[in-house]
């Protein structure tokens, strides 16, 4: 812990954390939606337990990048036919398109699922098993957090202090997705702006491993959709859907005609 005690460490530390909350907001919100899926008593206890252990296998992650890092960059596989489809595939690549796929899939599901049902305020829908609601929450913040840890490695050697970093980016995490699940039950407009914004965090995975994969599609490289441009189109749906709901309860206002004699 003595490493951790100078003033550049306690700077990278703090740049760390920030980074840890900019990058978990996407990773936030699918542990708000997920674990709706666990009995309603006991959500809170799965988020938190799903957090923890996601704390615990991230640091165990780290350990393995910083040892095996260049395994992860190596080609494991790939295709060539000029002008049509080009790509080479390392673990990185595939972890993150895994990834981007899965959750463009959960979207889907989701969105699909709240148009096919007649009354959601009476929906009767099995909730799903406390263990299978964690493993997924588990599994998409290792997913999630495969950025954040290389950026943590780009801006330090020094293990204790990414280490440190993430257990404070945990508990921060925890303390907000109480809150936001809250939010999310008593404005429940608000959860199709959610499965959309983890659809354009699916795009931007996607995006992100075809870059990695250095994919090409028609003589095409796939570039990655950038932080910037990500939280540019999220603030542009936040701002769009805040607009449309004032608009349309003014719309749904009851009338008062003036009464005549």
């Amino acid at each position: 812990m003595a490493e951790l005690l100078t003033i550049d460490n306690f700077i990278t530390l703090g740049l760390l954390t920030l980074l840890q909350a900019v990058l978990g907001f996407d990773n936030l919100l699918y542990i708000s939606l997920e674990s709706r899926r666990a009995p309603a008593a006991q959500q809170a206890k799965v988020r938190r337990i799903g957090i923890v252990l996601a704390v615990f296998l991230r640091i165990g992650l780290l350990l393995l990048l910083v040892k095996v890092i260049a395994y992860f960059q190596d080609p494991i596989f790939g295709f060539r036919a000029r002008g049509i489809l080009e790509a080479s595939f390392n673990l990185h690549s595939l972890i993150v398109l895994l990834g981007g796929v899965l959750i463009i899939y959960i979207a889907t599901k989701e969105i699909f699922h709240m148009i096919g049902v007649d009354n959601l305020e009476h929906e009767q829908k099995p909730p799903a098993s406390l263990a299978k609601v964690i493993t997924w929450i588990v599994i998409m913040n290792l997913v999630f957090s495969f950025d954040s840890i290389l950026s943590a490695m780009a801006l330090t050697s020094v293990f204790s202090v990414m280490a440190t970093a993430i257990v404070i980016g945990g508990v921060l995490m925890i303390w907000l997705s109480d809150r936001m699940a809250r939010f999310l039950q008593k404005n429940r407009l608000y959860e199709v702006l959610g499965l959309f914004i983890l659809f354009v965090v699916g795009i931007m995975l996607l995006s992100e491993g075809g870059h990695l994969a250095h994919l090409e599609i028609a003589g095409h490289e796939i570039t990655p959709m950038s932080k910037a441009t990500f939280y540019f189109v999220i603030g542009v749906m936040v701002l769009t859907d805040v607009v449309q709901n004032r608009y349309q309860r003014k719309l749904m206002a009851p009338k008062h005609t003036p009464q005549v004699g």
